[in-house]
């Protein structure tokens, strides 16, 4: 029992980055953007809010710098591929390469440590007890005293939902990603509904990084997102970048990465378990590949 506590706790842990980041994907998806910038998003998120609560002694300030950072990362996305019009793949790239490089400089300059900082002053986000759950046998072990920002990742889902679905902006948001020219007849540019998506993006990016370095971990390590904004977008891919099913394939693939703990309780290499959220994300792709194919099939038949 106690092991399979351990495995849901650790899926829940794992999923929240991947689901943050992925419905702040899923804006940017419905407004017609391919926004592959989300792991450089991420990781900048994660250095900043380490500097930020390390600095402030407040893990909510942390927070907001993270959020700060993966939104400056988000404008100037949207500088190069809104404003200038280059390539939305060769600018997250780009960005990516940024990110990687901007914090290993940063960790060594103000910090003057190679591979990873740990500190007793960095704050960590706190957990949250519910009493009414927490009384409940397994549930009340699984559900309640969590991390804060995965309840928060559950809220987003529900925000996220009911703003691309039930409001005038979530339409916009589609119509700019179905049929640009007709928003832009309406009186509404496109642009600048993607330029919002972006920073929503930026937004819920931030928080996912956040999560990384204060409350999955209370630390930063060169690279600590290791994929998981590539993931994420495997995640948006995979269901269109409907809120509510980006839930579900972002359960499953933190529960990948829960397995991955787990399975080292039995001495396994790190190394090797370690694949298993990369090889769940293989697998899935492969399985919407053929999915996706079987349908073009069967609509030229």
């Amino acid at each position: 029992m106690r092991l399979l506590i351990g495995l849901l706790n650790g899926t829940l842990s794992s999923a929240t980055p991947i689901l943050l980041a992925a419905l702040g994907g899923a804006f940017t998806y419905c407004a017609g953007t391919f926004n592959i910038a989300m792991e450089g998003m991420m990781l900048v998120a994660a250095f900043c809010a380490v500097l930020g609560s390390y600095f402030s002694g407040s893990w909510l300030v942390g927070v907001l710098c993270g959020v700060a950072g993966s939104t400056l990362l988000a404008l100037i996305f949207i500088l190069f591929a809104i404003g200038l019009q280059t390539d939305e793949f060769v600018t997250g790239i780009a960005l990516n390469l940024f990110a990687v490089g901007a914090t290993t400089y940063l960790l060594r300059q103000i910090f003057n440590v190679k591979g990873s900082l740990a500190d007793a002053r960095i704050q960590a986000i706190p957990a949250v007890d519910i009493p009414l759950l927490a009384n409940l046998p397994l549930i009340g072990e699984v559900l309640s005293g969590q991390n804060l920002m995965v309840y928060v990742a559950a809220l987003a889902v529900l925000l996220c939902g009911y703003l691309i679905f039930r409001t005038p902006f979530g339409l916009r948001l589609r119509a700019a990603g179905y049929n640009a020219p007709a928003l832009d007849a309406s009186g509404v540019p496109a642009w600048r509904v993607r330029v919002i998506a972006l920073l929503l993006c930026g937004v819920l990016c931030g928080l996912a990084g956040a999560y990384l370095s204060l409350g999955y971990v209370r630390l930063f390590a060169e690279n600590m997102s290791a994929g998981r904004g590539w993931i994420s977008l495997a995640a948006i891919i995979l269901v269109g970048g409907h809120p509510g099913s980006i839930a579900l394939v972002s359960l499953l693939f933190g529960f990948s990465g829960g397995l991955d703990l787990f399975l080292q309780t039995y001495d396994i290499p790190a190394q090797f378990t370690g694949m298993a959220p990369y090889l769940a994300t293989l697998l899935a792709l492969y399985v919407y590949a053929r999915r996706r194919r079987t349908r073009t099939l069967l609509s030229r038949s």
